[in-house]
């Protein structure tokens, strides 16, 4: 049975927290069709959160292969600057990884989506403006 990809069919930056559930009978057949439609994205911050994960060298490298093989959303200044933006905007709902704000803010500035299963991305998506997909 063939699947459609998450969400509205932008590009999408992959959160950890969605990484680690690509394998799950519920996520696999949209997570491979969104990897057939080249709609995966990677950010270097999430990069970074997914390889802490990793087991040994050898699947950090294959995993880190993987990731850099993808479209990029890069964490540059301007994003810095948007997610500082968003904390101060967002106030008293502002406790919010750091890596969260600057994932959302590196898709938000290439109007990519960022693919979760963190409530809060759905908290920075107004605020910053991207696409929220969220997988359970």
């Amino acid at each position: 049975m063939n699947s459609a990809p998450f969400g509205s069919s932008v590009p999408l930056v992959i959160d950890p927290s969605s990484w680690h559930r690509q394998g799950a009978p519920a996520v696999l057949p949209e997570w491979e069709a969104a990897v057939e439609a080249d709609l995966l994205v990677s950010c270097p911050v999430a990069t970074l959160e997914i390889l802490t994960a990793t087991r040994n060298e050898r699947e950090f490298a294959l995993v880190e292969e993987t990731l850099a093989a993808l479209p990029q959303a890069p964490v540059t200044a301007s994003a810095c600057q948007a997610a500082l933006g968003a904390a101060r905007k967002l106030g008293a709902r502002r406790r919010i990884p750091a890596a969260d704000y600057l994932i959302a803010a590196a898709a938000a500035e290439r109007g990519f989506g960022v693919l979760h299963a963190d409530k809060h991305f759905e908290l920075l998506a107004p605020v910053l403006g991207f696409e929220s997909v969220r997988i359970d």
